[in-house]
């Protein structure tokens, strides 16, 4: 009799030790941002778990050049993770369509986010929304504080100031005028064209200008920025087209470089990196008294793997990522990349602050190659990327730019035809 009760009660506690660990569901969550694993695990992740025990979340990243194929291959094979990190707009909208992203348009908190908020993750008419939005970067420049008080230099607000400022750093020969290469291309469209573009298309109403097929990159709001563009190169120093986004990043953080045309997420590492003190100013417009406008672009959400296995427990951390408690932790822990939730956000960071301050005077929009007009062969995202570099290589002039890149998207974009 002893035995059997005690057979009876190992078997219950053995019971009753199953039905915990049962309880305990595993979320994985598939990113390309490695360097962000430390804030992730020590900072949001323990956030979440203190308010849901029972559930446990796992980041498990990818690298960001390796992510779109390894996140597409394991989708298919049915082994992804519970959550997945949305690249904005089309990538993402593809997946939705593949029916390998949930719906989450009637998700709890998704009422926190505008329409503007949600388009990157929304289909073409804004009804249905599949992924939740986290944050935005905001493209500009950041220069070394020391630099300009060493030489007197005032924060251009108009081309002519800055190249005026351009051109007294370059003469007094102490620092390199402004820190950024070629030879990977991507930061000669995305910190350069896109950079300075929007305030010549207008923001949106050129990028929507573009999509209905009313403008063509051959119009001079297209091509003058590459006009622009062609006159950096006197100013990025011996070799930069043979440098890398990496040794840029280092000729600023060094000391060597006075600007550095930039996109927000690079104050983290500039904050760890520099020693000397920076600020940051917007692009400057073509001329006093024009509307300036930034590209605030939505860098990234997250969605639900419609195959996942713990739909309910990954539901539950979607809905905390759309809440206010994790926007004031996202932001804060990763300064310069923005918060798209509807509630304000308190930034402890001077430089983060600085950039997001532009929101107001300063209209708002996004990359104008990532909606709709990349989604044929040729690319036009990284076609733009070419013919960035090649315009401030000097092997192609601003016009041919234009002509390369209309000619390629005219090859299979029939404007309002698009799916």
């Amino acid at each position: 009799m002893k035995y059997t009760a005690i057979l009876l009660a190992a078997t219950a506690l053995g019971g009753f030790a199953a039905n915990v660990q049962a309880a305990d569901a595993t979320v994985t969550i598939e990113s390309w941002r490695q360097d962000d694993i430390q804030v992730w695990q020590q900072k949001i992740i323990p956030a979440f778990e203190a308010k849901h025990p029972g559930i446990k979340v796992v980041f498990a990243p990818t690298a960001q050049t390796e992510y779109n194929a390894s996140l597409n291959a394991k989708l298919d094979a049915g082994s992804a993770g519970d959550i997945i990190t949305c690249r904005p707009f089309d990538a993402s909208l593809e997946l939705f369509k593949k029916k390998q992203l949930a719906d989450l348009t009637e998700l709890k908190g998704m009422e926190n986010f505008t329409p503007v908020a949600k388009a990157a993750w929304s289909t073409d008419d804004g009804k249905q929304t599949f992924c939740v939005p986290m944050a935005s970067v905001i493209h500009g420049f950041i220069y070394n504080k020391d630099a300009f008080d060493k030489l007197g230099i005032s924060i251009p607000k108009t081309e002519d100031e800055f190249f005026a400022a351009l051109d007294k750093i370059k003469a007094d020969g102490t620092y390199m005028p402004m820190a950024m290469g070629t030879k990977e291309m991507w930061e000669a469209a995305t910190m350069g064209y896109q950079n300075i573009g929007p305030n010549y298309w207008k923001g949106e109403d050129g990028r929507a200008a573009l999509i209905s097929g009313k403008q063509k990159l051959t119009d001079a709001d297209w091509v003058k920025p590459y006009e622009e563009l062609a006159k950096w190169k006197p100013y990025l120093g011996d070799g930069f087209e043979a440098q890398t986004y990496s040794d840029s990043q280092n000729l600023f953080t060094l000391g060597r470089a006075a600007i550095y045309p930039a996109g927000s997420w690079e104050i983290a590492l500039f904050n760890s990196q520099a020693q000397f003190k920076m600020g940051a100013f917007p692009p400057p417009v073509p001329k006093a008294g024009d509307q300036g406008y930034i590209s605030d672009h939505p860098d990234i959400g997250v969605g639900l793997n419609i195959k996942s296995a713990h739909a309910a427990e990954a539901k539950t951390f979607l809905e905390w990522v759309a809440s206010p408690e994790f926007a004031e932790i996202y932001a804060n822990a990763l300064p310069g990349f923005f918060s798209l939730n509807s509630n304000p956000v308190k930034m402890s960071d001077p430089l983060a602050q600085e950039f997001v301050s532009w929101r107001g005077p300063y209209k708002s929009t996004v990359r104008s190659t990532y909606q709709i007009l990349s989604r044929g062969t040729p690319n036009l995202e990284n076609e733009t990327w070419v013919e960035s570099a090649n315009v401030i290589n000097g092997t192609d002039t601003p016009a041919v730019a234009g002509e390369k890149l209309q000619k390629g998207l005219d090859s299979w974009y029939k404007p309002g035809a698009a799916k």
